[in-house]
């Protein structure tokens, strides 16, 4: 069986939005050691339609000489939206109508991961259908932005687990309550 984890830069005041203006000055090769274990332990990638036309707008032409390049190009991606009617970037495909059923049937055979994504990982979160959310939580106040959790449904979720970086930066895995 498979999963689904989502992973977020978030700040202290749950801003998500922007990260590249308040998110480097805590990058840390920590940091990075984690979220590349993330991005590894997944069979594809899930986004949301704004992420995934933000990174289809980048790293088609991203530096090829990038490591990061040709694991973003050559992974399975999913978009979930019911706007997009065509991916097209190199091997994406719209989930869309049922999407609740047709990521659990996709989770049954694959490990899945979010990369941003924020109203998505809301959204199956509330569904039932995250089984780690991991929050990379930085010690900073943005201040202003769209945050991770503004109103929604509750949903009680466990620490599965936590680590300090010496930036700072606080990883932070939660699992739904119970687990």
């Amino acid at each position: 069986m498979g999963s689904i984890k989502s992973g977020l830069f978030i700040s202290l005041d749950g801003v998500i939005e922007s990260p590249e203006t308040w998110h480097f000055d805590y990058w840390s090769d920590e940091m990075g050691a984690a979220v590349g274990e993330l991005m590894s332990d997944s069979d594809a990638t899930l986004l949301g339609r704004q992420t995934y036309e933000e990174f289809a707008s980048y790293w088609p032409d991203a530096d090829p000489d990038d490591p990061i390049t040709a694991q973003m190009n050559g992974a399975k991606k999913y978009v979930v939206s019911s706007s997009l009617k065509e991916a097209t970037w190199e091997n994406s495909t719209v989930v869309n109508g049922d999407v609740a059923a047709e990521l659990a049937a996709l989770k049954e055979n694959a490990k899945l991961g979010t990369t941003g994504s924020a109203t998505l990982v809301r959204w199956m979160l509330e569904q039932g259908l995250v089984d780690e959310l991991h929050l990379l939580v930085h010690p900073v106040v943005v201040g202003k932005g769209k945050k991770l959790f503004e109103d929604g449904a509750k949903v009680p979720l466990q620490l599965k687990s936590s680590t300090q970086f010496d930036s700072g930066v606080l990883h932070l895995v939660y699992v739904p309550a119970g687990e």
